[in-house]
């Protein structure tokens, strides 16, 4: 469901299929366990999500609170059209910092 890459500071999580209420656990576990780890920086690539609900929201959301309390970067790239009307309606497009791509993230 999900791949993980982690570099020197940050590390990205790319992932993947549907992001549902039955996968969503999963996917904060993992995403905790990211934010948890040594990176500095933690970016999500969404590219190969096919379908995104509101408990996946939540676990992003989450994840989020997460990285803030712990002062780290927490970025979203790629984000597929469904899911960016769901950021876009809860006005958390506002509150996520989300980038074209992958290399957008390493500029910044």
């Amino acid at each position: 469901m999900q791949s993980l890459l982690t570099r020197a500071q940050g590390a990205m999580f790319r992932a993947q299929g549907h992001v549902n209420a039955a996968s969503a656990p999963e996917f904060q576990q993992q995403l905790t366990n990211m934010v948890n780890s040594d990176a500095t920086a933690v970016l999500v690539d969404m590219s190969q999500v096919e379908s995104f609900d509101s408990a996946g929201l939540m676990a992003l959301v989450s994840a989020l609170t997460l990285a803030q309390r712990l002062d780290k970067r927490f970025s979203l790239c790629s984000v597929p059209a469904s899911a960016r009307i769901m950021l876009e309606l809860t006005q958390l497009d506002r509150v996520f910092e989300i980038l074209p791509s992958p290399v957008a993230f390493e500029v910044v």
